[in-house]
This record gives structure tokens, sequence and C-alpha cells, in this order.
């Protein structure tokens, strides 16, 4: 099985690079997880509406075939880190890829959450979206080392 993070946004700093790289990196065996970011050059003064369709469309169009789809979304279900190891139990069992989208500042469109099999929430917290990647790559991480008995989650 393999994810990939599909998010809005790019030219991010070095340090949510080298964040989601290490995690990445963590990952190579249990969870490749791939990135692929969709552009926001395009949005200029345009409505936040209409930037937010494009960059949808963009996700909708950047979606492995046949992937399990996970939206990151405020108004979705939180869970615990055990949770998410569940997930990822139940994930690989469905034997699909999986697919987790982070939208932009304007959140994402209605077309993207139709599509998704699922919504996630990390919380009531509003957080920045290049550390959203972060979070998730950290707690993918987790989960699959929760599944593997491996000592980096001891909570």
């Amino acid at each position: 099985m393999r994810a990939t993070l599909i998010a809005v946004g790019d030219r991010m700093p070095g340090w949510v690079q080298q964040g989601y790289a290490e995690y990445v990196k963590r990952l190579a065996h249990e969870l490749p997880l791939h990135l692929v970011e969709i552009s926001t050059k395009a949005r200029g003064p345009r409505d936040a509406k209409r930037g937010m369709l494009e960059e949808g469309q963009a996700m909708l169009a950047a979606l492995p075939k046949g992937a399990h789809v996970v939206a990151l979304d405020g108004r979705g279900k939180a869970w615990s880190s055990e949770n998410l190891a569940g997930e990822l139990a139940r994930w690989r069992m469905q034997g699909k890829d999986l697919a987790f989208l982070v939208g932009g500042p304007d959140g994402l469109d209605a077309a993207v959450l139709a599509r998704a099999d699922q919504r996630w929430s990390l919380g009531p917290l509003t957080l920045p979206h290049p550390l959203v990647r972060i979070v998730v790559a950290e707690q993918l991480y987790r989960a699959a080392s929760q599944l593997a008995n491996h000592p980096y989650h001891r909570g």
C-alpha cells in the first residue's frame, strides 16, 4: 500500500520541507508517502470560490486510481493516535492505496469533499496548511509504528 498527500500550496519554507521529509523517510518501509503539490499561482486576485474550484479540480485529477480518499476537514471526525492506527490497519485490509487531501487557505471544494471516503479532523484548532503536512506525516508514522509494535508511540 502506498499513500499520496495531495496538498494545495507550493514553494514551502525550508522548515516545512525538512519536517515533512523526516517523516517520509521514517515511513518509507511501512507506508511510502508521496507528495503532490497543487499550485496556487493561478489564484491571483480572483474570488476564493473560483480558486477553491480550480484547486479542487486539480486535486481530483491528481488522485491515484482506486485510492481510498481521506479529506482533512475541520468538520470531519477527530481521531486519537490510537484510533488512527486502527484506521490504518483497516485501510491495509482494504488493499487500496490511500490519498490524503489538504486544502488551501479557503478549505476544500465541495466536489472534493463529496469524493472523499472519509473526513479527518486534526481537532478544533486552526492550523496553517503547511504545518498540516508535517502533522499528517508524523501521525501516519506514529500509527504505523504502533501497528509494528515500535516504541515510538508511548502514549
